[in-house]
């Protein structure tokens, strides 16, 4: 590697993109293109670096797999920037595996940490969790030790582990703090603020308010009958009952459970989970039908014990029931919680990282941009979604993960 390369190398390593393009903005062979793709990147002309890093990956050729190897990865941070999730993601874990063959161990585990951030996204906490763990933190630089803490504390928010978050924020920091890069010490900043932000709304006994994000670990770990409705859950101790796919019964519980201890009119509940204003006879056969179910589903936790005016929830044993919700409630709130990091995400990554279809998603979308909460930019496969603004709380409750204990 001449001398020139090497310095344009120094001077993204430190994150000065503008001291590298200096040294190779004239150069068209696979090194200086690489470099200059990166730094491009690094300036936040992310479609003019994929183009770049794909223009050198090729000028490689299939001789210099090393080298090869190190350009898709860095396809792939920016395919992550740009939340492209589907296929230029595929490429990571052979580039990774290419690294690790050919004993470049820093940028393998940085591909490593790549994948797990990418499986953060999507919800799957699990196997992300297993990669961070196989990677060697000794071996990353400072600037990707941050990213490795960050996924980590992300890892951590999502299943609602306080201490563990807390950790891995501040291990982010001291490492951006080393680095010395500005727009990671951004990054570790906002994850921190939506660490100590409120984090989901309790309902009890007809009063409301905030909790943070070590209130709701508390709350999760007492006897409490909860109905969570930010993951549309009924938790009782280490016992979980989802009703995210069965939204009638879910919506039954939770006025239920708003009422506790008092019970609930059967007329209310027609009204507020059928709409019907005038109910008749297959209004009320339907309600019959739907507590029943409801009944069933709650076992052993809770019982449903009709009144004289409607009905009840009770508990099995001591304890009371509460509601949790998302500090501003609102339709498509899963949508609206990815989209809250600020990226500009397309239909697909979206859909992948809610587990649904595109076409649901993109009906989703609809709705939001008719209501002025999102907008998008491009067109076709370029199409991209952005909110319009940044809510102020954060949705670590509502975003994709594994039911706790279940």
């Amino acid at each position: 590697m001449d001398s020139v390369i090497t310095a344009a190398a120094r001077a993204l390593s430190v994150g000065d993109p503008l001291a590298a393009l200096k040294q190779v903005a004239l150069r068209d062979d696979a090194p200086a293109l690489a470099l200059r793709g990166i730094a491009m990147a690094q300036l936040g002309d992310l479609a003019r670096a994929r183009d770049l890093l794909r223009s050198a990956t090729r000028a490689f050729g299939q001789k210099e797999a090393l080298a090869r190897a190190r350009c898709i990865v860095a396809e792939a941070e920016i395919a992550l920037a740009l939340r492209d999730l589907g296929s230029v993601m595929k490429t990571l874990r052979p580039a990774r595996e290419t690294l690790d063959s050919l004993g470049d161990s820093v940028n393998a585990a940085h591909a490593g940490y790549l994948d797990a951030r990418r499986l953060l996204l999507i919800g799957h906490l699990d196997e992300a969790e297993r990669i961070l763990d196989d990677i060697d933190t000794a071996s990353l630089p400072q600037a990707s030790r941050a990213g490795h803490a960050l996924v980590a504390a992300g890892i951590a928010m999502r299943r609602v582990r306080t201490e563990p978050a807390r950790a891995a924020l501040a291990r982010a920091s001291e490492a951006a703090r080393d680095a010395g890069h500005a727009a990671l010490t951004a990054e570790v900043e906002r994850a921190s603020r939506a660490f100590d932000a409120p984090a989901a709304t309790l309902v009890t006994r007809g009063s409301k308010h905030l909790l943070g994000l070590g209130e709701v670990e508390t709350l999760l770990a007492s006897d409490k009958l909860i109905v969570d409705a930010c993951r549309n859950v009924v938790r009782a101790g280490t016992a979980v009952v989802p009703l995210a796919s069965r939204p009638v019964l879910f919506a039954l519980v939770r006025a239920l459970a708003e009422a506790w201890p008092e019970d609930v009119s059967r007329e209310m509940l027609l009204e507020r989970i059928f709409g019907a204003r005038h109910a008749d006879e297959s209004h009320r056969t339907r309600l019959r039908v739907e507590i029943a179910r409801l009944r069933k589903a709650l076992e052993p936790q809770a019982a449903l014990k009709a009144t004289r005016g409607g009905f009840v929830l009770e508990m099995q044993g001591p304890g009371e029931v509460v509601v949790l919700t998302p500090p501003v409630e609102g339709d498509h709130a899963e949508v609206m919680a990815l989209l809250a990091d600020g990226e500009a995400w397309s239909s697909s990554a979206l859909a992948l990282a809610l587990g649904v279809s595109s076409r649901t998603t993109l009906r989703a979308l609809e709705a939001l941009s008719e209501a002025g909460k999102v907008e998008s930019f491009g067109r076709g496969r370029a199409c991209r979604w952005i909110q319009r603004t940044v809510p102020g709380f954060p949705t670590s409750l509502l975003l994709p993960a594994p039911l706790p204990n279940g």
